[in-house]
């Protein structure tokens, strides 16, 4: 993908723009590994994103056995010098030469993103938040959140003509990394339990001591809302959204969910209700009135304050689920292993809906953002027999096969995430409890009153979530 962005005022120096520049139009065509690091990524590129010498380790130790990634990166703090500590990276970095193919989907692209998948989830980078893979060609840069490694930039193709534009932005996303995952949680198809997972999933992680938004917005249920039994603020959501000159504050609109345990211990996490008057737009006027990426600006406000933003969506593929997921970082996708709609409509969601919003927010940033991608799926809270999972892993592998006739996409990685050749179709479960849906009558999340229900949750969290 080639890069092209608005022109701006660039915050590197004359002099790193030209090092730069430089540098890059002086590599062989297929230049390996050791010269593309000696003569243009540690020679000019890291001094461009900001990392002196003190500031980056190379074949940094990753903790997985004995590999290293070809750099650790973290900004030096007074006495704590990176070089001397080598703990605690900020960013890794995966390079390879120009004699490796780094195109998008190719071969050497997915085994070299796998590769710095492993390396940014092993024990001493923790810490990691970005991952960058690049062979002066194509470069592209991850976030990590947790468990959670997402696109945080399309593939991009380098050349002089952009190279500075390209490490400018990775250079500003790297400073100025956003506290918050937004998540959205989504199946285009009722009755899979999204509302719950949302509730109990941010009580969850709150008793993880992670500070957590909820957002609803399924207008037509309201069914988050009433189960929190929430009464919206002075000032509403919908004034907010279609409030084209910020003078609504989100933190204007936002309503705390509290419970105050025996003991006196008080657990909080943030909701943003559905109110009236969002509930009696129909789609045709909130179209004229909104627009679809207004909940992802409005929320953007407040990415620094919270862990995670929870977006519950409605079962449909209109404006608003629309415009959850394109607010979302990540899609979350509940499932029911006895129902193959919802299973077809994942399957749906993954090959076709993501793609469409993918294509949209990277024209809307001009080819910097990817857009959302899917997590794995799972079962969500029904009673599994060995017969009914293995009917399930059929008609999974049916769609599977399908979407790879019809589409090339191979879907295999959103199902069965731990699939190897031949072994291994294995799909989290939520297992079933008849506390959670009782809950929902005490407006109180099931974690809160149940250990068993916390300890299922908690399994969601850290399977997906929490490292």
């Amino acid at each position: 993908m080639v890069f092209t962005i608005e022109q701006e005022t660039l915050q590197l120096s004359s002099e790193l723009e030209e090092q730069l520049v430089e540098d890059l139009k002086n590599l062989p065509e297929n230049a390996p590994e050791a010269i593309v690091d000696n003569n243009f990524i540690s020679t000019s590129f890291l001094n461009a994103l900001g990392f002196g010498l003190q500031d980056r380790v190379p074949e940094f130790k990753t903790g997985k056995g004995t590999k290293a990634v070809d750099y650790g990166l973290r900004f030096s703090k007074d006495n704590d010098l990176f070089l001397h500590t080598q703990a605690n990276p900020h960013v890794l970095i995966e390079l390879k030469g120009r004699d490796i193919n780094l195109e998008y989907n190719s071969n050497s692209y997915k085994t070299t993103f796998k590769q710095l998948k492993g390396y940014l989830l092993s024990s001493n980078c923790k810490s990691a938040h970005w991952g960058i893979i690049t062979n002066s060609k194509h470069i592209q840069l991850f976030r990590k959140h947790g468990k959670v490694i997402f696109p945080a930039t399309p593939c991009l193709e380098i050349s002089p003509e952009n190279i500075v534009d390209i490490t400018y932005k990775i250079k500003k996303k790297i400073e100025e990394t956003s506290r918050a995952l937004t998540v959205a949680v989504y199946n285009n198809k009722g009755g899979v339990g999204k509302t719950t997972t949302v509730i109990n999933l941010a009580a969850t992680l709150t008793l993880h001591k992670k500070k957590v938004l909820v957002v609803d917005f399924d207008p037509n249920q309201k069914d988050l809302t009433d189960s929190l039994n929430i009464n919206p603020a002075e000032y509403k959501f919908y004034h907010c959204l279609k409030d084209k000159k910020d003078l609504v504050d989100l933190k204007q609109v936002i309503c705390p969910y509290t419970k105050t345990f025996k003991g006196g211990k008080t657990i909080t996490f943030d909701v943003i209700p559905v109110d009236n008057e969002l509930a009696a737009i129909d789609e045709d006027q909130i179209r004229t009135e909104i627009s679809f990426h207004s909940l992802r600006k409005k929320l953007a406000s407040v990415k620094y304050d919270y862990d995670y933003i929870l977006i519950d969506s409605p079962p449909n593929w209109k404006f608003h689920s629309i415009s959850a997921v394109y607010a979302a970082d990540v899609v979350l996708i509940p499932t029911k292993h006895n129902n193959i709609r919802s299973l077809q409509n994942a399957a749906k969601t993954i090959k076709q809906y993501l793609p469409e919003i993918q294509q949209v927010r990277q024209e809307k940033t001009q080819g910097l953002e990817w857009g959302a991608i899917s997590l794995p799926i799972f079962f969500n809270g029904e009673i599994i027999s060995p017969a009914a999972r293995v009917n399930a892993k059929k008609a999974i592998t049916e769609i599977i096969k399908k979407a790879k006739v019809e589409t090339k996409i191979d879907l295999t990685p959103f199902f069965f995430p731990r699939h190897k050749p031949g072994s291994n179709t294995s799909i989290f479960e939520l297992s079933n409890s008849a506390h959670i849906a009782n809950s929902a009558f005490n407006k109180l999340p099931a974690v809160y009153r149940y250990k068993v229900v916390y300890d299922y949750y908690s399994q969601l969290a850290k399977e997906y979530f929490l490292q």
